[in-house]
């Protein structure tokens, strides 16, 4: 080590030091004093990592004091207190952004988990029997109602519902399904992994393009446990293609006894195609096929918070909550209390689609979503932003969530150009902004979607984009 950094290394304040001057400055009303003295060691000793791995041209840059330590272990203890989970902006256009909490929960929803929330409830409690009872029982009955299943479990997420079917049908035994269905979710959650981890052996059949009965008729053997049909949710192959309908595996399954699963993922209730979007399986449609069982989410085009929903053939779904695994990927009461009040919606299809944003975002005219556009237009023009261009945009929203893969959905874009800052910066900027606001960029300009803009975000929106331009 050079003479230089030796010198700087000296120059390092002592922990002592930095927490007296801390003292001073009631820091112990911030943070416990263990905490405190932890921080000041991890800020001294990021200095010193500095000032040791630096090139030599950069040396000159450091130099610590005790005061300059106090402050950043002062602002990052008051960092502390910041919310990271925050509330964002989607402009993004993404209507089921998987990255952004996918969908968000109608008022009702909200108001049931505030409900739930601030007191006791009968989660697990009979209150005509005055016994203990299940917590899925708050659902089922409203489930199978607008289903057509005989039963129903709810568990914490899809993938859950998916590894805990398979496990509890398939366990040491084989799961027949297709080559072109062992789809790959978000956050590289593979079928095939989880199917390992359910103890179940895959047992590929057919190719990619191409799976036809009798690739399923020729693997069943002994050993077959379950056939399992994958909904190719996030992705289409098309041209020279051919795959086994759920009528024909089910017919299969009757005739030789075996369990058929079929995974829907993006847990479709109303008939899209209705609205002008592409046909997507409804999960009565399926039910009413004859299968032993399905799984779906909750949080996509459901519109409710996170969940894995299992329905289907009474006898199989008792099976299915005795296994030890449902325990450990039950759903709480928050969970429950959304769910129900998002549930509750479909009763009446029309207000379903009113009232959760993600049905309203994929069906609402391209006409409003420009009324819209033509409103946030007006208001930023009004703040005449300096060195900033706007202008209005024809372009396709998408579903995102592993739903509609194909679905290009038309809407409206406000282009934004600045002659002083990159698109890039603009983007960087407004993602770090209080509310943040995740936009799209596109070579020298940004984009922002209308389609996944409410008019109550617009405050978010204006006031960001003067913030960053004062800036």
């Amino acid at each position: 080590m050079d003479e230089k950094r030796k010198a700087l290394l000296k120059t390092l304040p002592k922990i002592d030091e930095v927490i007296l001057l801390l003292e001073k400055k009631d820091i112990y009303s911030l943070a416990p004093r263990e905490l405190v003295k932890e921080t000041c060691r991890m800020a001294v000793q990021k200095l010193r990592e500095k000032i040791v791995n630096v090139k030599k041209k950069g040396t000159a840059e450091f130099f610590a004091d005790a005061a300059g330590v106090a402050r950043e272990v002062e602002n990052i203890i008051k960092g502390f207190y910041r919310y990271n989970l925050r509330r964002v902006v989607n402009a993004t256009g993404v209507i089921l952004h998987t990255n952004l909490g996918r969908a968000p929960l109608c008022p009702e929803a909200l108001q049931r988990i505030n409900e739930i929330g601030r007191g006791y409830s009968n989660l697990e409690f009979d209150l005509d029997k005055g016994e203990r009872g299940q917590r899925y029982d708050h659902v089922n009955r409203l489930l199978c109602a607008l289903t057509g299943a005989e039963n129903a479990l709810i568990v914490n997420n899809n993938a859950a519902a998916v590894l805990l079917v398979i496990n509890t049908l398939a366990e040491g035994k084989e799961a027949i399904v297709s080559r072109g269905e062992l789809i790959e979710i978000g956050g590289e959650f593979r079928i095939p992994e989880i199917m390992k981890k359910s103890a179940a052996r895959l047992r590929e059949v057919g190719t990619t393009n191409r799976t036809r009965l009798s690739d399923y008729e020729k693997a069943i053997n002994k050993e077959t446990g379950l056939i399992l049909k994958v909904h190719t949710s996030n992705y289409r192959i098309v041209g020279f293609t051919e795959e086994a309908d759920i009528e024909s595996l089910v017919a299969l399954g009757k005739k030789r006894r075996i369990p058929v699963m079929d995974d829907l993922g993006s847990g479709c209730v109303i008939a899209l195609e209705d609205y002008g979007l592409e046909h997507e399986p409804t999960i009565r449609e399926v039910l009413s096929a004859g299968v032993d069982v399905v799984t779906f989410s909750g949080d996509k085009l459901l519109g409710g918070p996170q969940a894995g929903i299992i329905i289907g053939k009474k006898e199989i779904l008792e099976k299915i909550k005795k296994n030890p695994l449902n325990r450990a990927l039950r759903i709480d009461k928050f969970t429950l209390a959304a769910l129900e009040a998002t549930v509750i919606h479909y009763l009446n299809p029309s207000e379903a689609l009113k009232k959760l944003r993600p049905l309203k975002t994929l069906t609402e005219p391209v006409s409003e979503v420009k009324k819209r556009a033509r409103k946030l237009l007006k208001k930023l023009q009004k703040e005449n932003l300096e060195f900033i261009e706007l202008s209005l945009r024809d372009g396709f929203s998408t579903a995102g969530g592993g739903s509609l893969p194909t679905q290009k959905i038309p809407t409206v874009l406000i282009s934004i150009k600045n002659k002083k800052m990159s698109a890039s910066r603009m983007e960087e900027k407004l993602r770090k902004l209080d509310v943040p606001v995740i936009v799209r960029v596109d070579k020298n300009e940004i984009l922002i979607d209308l389609r996944t803009v409410s008019e109550d975000e617009f405050a978010f929106i204006v006031e960001g984009l003067r913030s960053i331009i004062s800036d």
